[in-house]
């Protein structure tokens, strides 16, 4: 398949088939997406690749993702989109340095959702997800704009959270930032659990983590 987004759609097919094969989304579960950036360059003006509903990831074909406009809608023909397309869309609108999302039902973070329980600054690398917590979306059925609404609250200033008995959504620039995010998530989650086991978390202060998240911007290699 050839055409302007043979590469994204072989970069979002390649990241679903490796959130399975790490076991971050059982069965069905999990779906990714990739902002499709409009001609007029401006945030609002996009669309969105995303993985089709229902659709084993193994089976999964470039030309099988569906392309979603910013309004909703995509082409009558071919598959339909994730069930869950509606809260990708609001966190791509919420945060438009958002270019790429994964949503997992990662054991740890889920366990964690199922608790009702955000991620607080227990450990600097919460700063990962953009602030200093990853925060707990409320509950509302998958698919529904009240769960879409609860999104687009939490990512207007953070790259990821977690979804109350659901899972959790991770977004970056790119989408294998947003993968690797995903499994930070996981592995925070994982801490935090176990650390809630053993003694009550102390936390960082609101001061460390602005440090934390100051370094962060010059973190790594940079581009120009």
């Amino acid at each position: 398949m050839r055409n302007a987004h043979s590469t994204l759609r072989e970069d979002l097919i390649n990241a679903a088939r490796y959130i399975k094969a790490k076991g971050l989304t059982p069965g069905h579960t999990g779906n990714v997406s990739i902002r499709v950036p409009g001609k007029s360059g401006a945030s609002d003006d996009f669309k969105m690749l995303i993985t089709p509903t229902g659709l084993p990831y193994e089976h999964m074909l470039p030309e099988d993702l569906v392309l979603v406009a910013s309004d909703g809608t995509w082409p009558a023909r071919g598959l339909k989109p994730s069930s869950e397309w509606q809260f990708h869309l609001a966190a791509f609108k919420a945060n438009p340095e958002v270019n790429a999302l994964v949503h997992t039902h990662s054991n740890y973070a889920t366990t964690l959702a199922c608790a009702r329980k955000r991620i607080p600054a227990f450990h600097y690398m919460v700063a990962a997800a953009g602030g200093d917590s990853i925060p707990l979306v409320p509950y509302n059925v998958f698919g529904s704009e009240a769960l879409s609404k609860g999104v687009a609250k939490a990512f207007a200033n953070r790259k990821a959270c977690l979804m109350a008995h659901h899972g959790q959504l991770a977004g970056e620039k790119t989408i294998d930032k947003a993968v690797e995010l995903a499994e930070i998530v996981e592995d925070l989650a994982h801490q935090y659990w176990a650390l809630l086991q053993i003694a009550e978390p102390k936390l960082l202060t609101k001061k460390q983590m602005t440090d934390v998240l100051e370094k962060f911007k010059t973190y790594g290699q940079q581009k120009p």
